[in-house]
């Protein structure tokens, strides 16, 4: 956890302040998971009280997300998360560290909201099997449906993501639902907060892993590229057995590419 505070503290001076009103639309919009913005996220996490051995584990997620216009009404998103990982004393006091399995959606997404201010998208979601130790993944490939449905009022922004998968070929079985409610609030001198949960069920077992998270971000610019950089802590309200508990924390580095 002390390694990801200095982490954040070193970049965090140094960014120089985005305008208000660039800050305020482009926080929003980054509030969006279907928004026609090109982002780069790089979000670090950490979680403990992992494994048998009540281990820690860092997770180093490549989140690109790439808006493509089909027509004037019609928009594709492609989100994806490539998690990079490194963890200690998960798996019988040793240690893993490598690519883990990929995690691939498709949102459809009207490229205007309904007329009640209603946004939202629905596609495929894939999990890829890339993990390149099978401590790190499930060696399982993986399919399902996603969707997410949000509206912004004002400088607020509230809505869930969700997404379930099963196992279409490999060793493992998977019948996992994730969703994702979220709340987030565009404030003043171009920063926002957000909270939000990220809640796995697997129905297989009958265990969900639920932790709450809540995020500090502000908008700053590294010469002309605007870059969101948050922090943020989270706690687990419920885990299932071997799952993280307790505390973690997250430092997200997001950069982005507005027409």
């Amino acid at each position: 956890m002390k390694r990801v505070l200095s982490i954040a503290a070193a970049i965090w001076t140094l960014g120089i302040a985005a305008t208000a009103d660039e800050g305020t639309d482009l926080g929003q919009q980054l509030s969006n998971p279907v928004s026609d913005l090109i982002s780069l996220p790089f979000q670090l996490n950490y979680d403990e009280g992992q494994g048998a051995g009540n281990g820690s584990r860092f997770t180093f997620n490549i989140q690109p997300v790439v808006p493509i216009a089909l027509s004037p009404d019609w928009n594709l998103i492609s989100r994806t998360i490539l998690p990079v990982i490194s963890q200690d004393n998960v798996i019988g006091g040793t240690s893993q560290s490598g690519i883990g399995d990929i995690v691939q959606s498709f949102f459809f997404s009207p490229s205007r909201p309904t007329a009640n201010g209603l946004i939202w998208g629905v596609g495929p979601v894939f999990l890829l099997p890339t993990a390149t130790d099978n401590a790190l993944g499930v060696d399982t490939f993986g399919a399902g449906i996603t969707g997410v449905a949000l509206k912004q009022t004002g400088r607020w922004t509230y809505g869930a993501l969700a997404n379930h998968i099963w196992d279409i070929s490999g060793p493992a079985s998977i019948n996992a639902t994730f969703f994702q409610p979220f709340l987030a609030y565009a404030g003043n001198n171009n920063w926002t907060y957000t909270i939000n949960s990220e809640s796995t069920y697997d129905w297989n077992t009958d265990q969900a892993s639920v932790p709450i998270n809540v995020v500090v971000s502000k908008l700053v610019k590294f010469g002309n590229r605007p870059v969101s950089l948050g922090l943020g802590v989270r706690r687990y309200v419920d885990s299932a057995p071997g799952g993280p508990s307790g505390w973690g924390g997250r430092l997200v580095m997001t950069f982005l590419f507005p027409k």
